[in-house]
């Protein structure tokens, strides 16, 4: 749904008298960006009218400029943004918030190619923009292509939202080493080639946002996940090393990384589980429920988007409903 501003101009008067006509500048309705939009317009829309008071009639391309450099506004103020892994769980969370909060949104996914395109669906219906883009984080020469995408399409990159995962779980004892192996190089090694590939183009504007999915585990560990355990712990040193190598550059290079560390969050992968084990589950759970995608979606976008967290980096936030405490 969109909302919409309207005003008139005046045209060359005929042997019919003087024409007038409405233009309208459509802008998506609750956007972050709308505020700043409506300022821009109304600042543009008042500077038409006093034109033309002073100076009479103006032509049709002068109003057209003026829409022109509205439209320029918020196309400008959309941050590009490629989330990983986007086509499920709390991925497509994070796509759609940041997508109707009027970002232009790459949808990342190995697989889910239909679930990936219905994601951009939702997006565009919204008033946003978004592209999907099929690659494994793991492989380099992938994520070269990704990043490469997504400037063609929209010129920069300003957030990365490091989400692909995988879990294969077992008892130590038991587990393959190419069980360890394809965690780790998805959940971790993922995780660097992106964040390296992304702050090559951020740190050309001098600044961007790179907010990485970690998990409790990784803070807490957790019976049958050493390997993703293991990587979601590397994910947090990761993100505090690289917050303060990029911190280090000058007050006027700013690039931020955090990351968000999920419980126990309603996804496939609980949905799979037996009763027994959902009932042992929530009772590790101080407010007794599982949470929400949406609920994860909604502190990454804060953190992906708000001026507020601008004196923010390499912080760990838990959303777990109390588990870490």
């Amino acid at each position: 749904m969109a909302a919409s501003a309207c005003f008139k101009f005046s045209g060359m008067s005929d042997m019919s008298g003087t024409t007038s006509r409405d233009h309208r500048v459509s802008f998506p309705a609750n956007n972050v960006f709308s505020v700043r939009f409506q300022r821009s317009f109304t600042y543009l829309k008042c500077l038409s009218r006093s034109s033309f008071v002073s100076s009479g009639v103006k032509s049709k391309s002068e109003v057209v400029i003026i829409e022109q450099e509205a439209k320029h506004i918020t196309e400008a103020e959309a941050p590009v943004v490629i989330v990983t892994g986007a086509s499920r769980g709390i991925g497509k969370a994070v796509a759609l918030a940041l997508g109707k909060a009027g970002c232009k949104v790459l949808v990342n996914y190995a697989r889910s190619s239909n679930e990936a395109e219905q994601v951009c669906k939702q997006i565009e219906e919204a008033g946003g923009q978004a592209l999907t883009f099929k690659g494994d984080v793991s492989k380099e020469s992938d994520v070269a292509s990704m990043i490469k995408t997504a400037v063609d399409a929209w010129g920069t990159v300003d957030v990365l939202v490091n989400n692909a995962g995988i879990i294969k779980d077992g008892l130590l004892m038991r587990m393959k080493t190419s069980q360890w192996q394809e965690v780790i190089d998805l959940n971790l090694t993922g995780v660097f080639l992106c964040t390296q590939a992304a702050a090559k183009i951020m740190m050309k504007k001098k600044k961007g946002r790179i907010i990485n999915i970690a998990s409790v585990v990784g803070l807490s560990g957790n019976v049958g996940q050493a390997n993703y355990s293991a990587a979601k712990a590397g994910v947090i040193g990761f993100t505090k090393t690289v917050a303060k190598e990029y911190s280090n550059r000058g007050i006027n290079q700013i690039l931020q990384v955090n990351a968000v560390a999920p419980g126990f969050i309603s996804t496939d992968i609980i949905a799979n589980l037996g009763e027994d084990i959902k009932k042992k589950l929530l009772e590790t759970i101080p407010l007794g429920r599982y949470g929400q995608p949406e609920e994860v979606a909604g502190l990454v976008e804060f953190l992906a988007l708000n001026p507020a967290t601008a004196y923010m980096t390499g912080q760990v936030i838990t959303i777990d409903g109390g588990m870490v405490m």
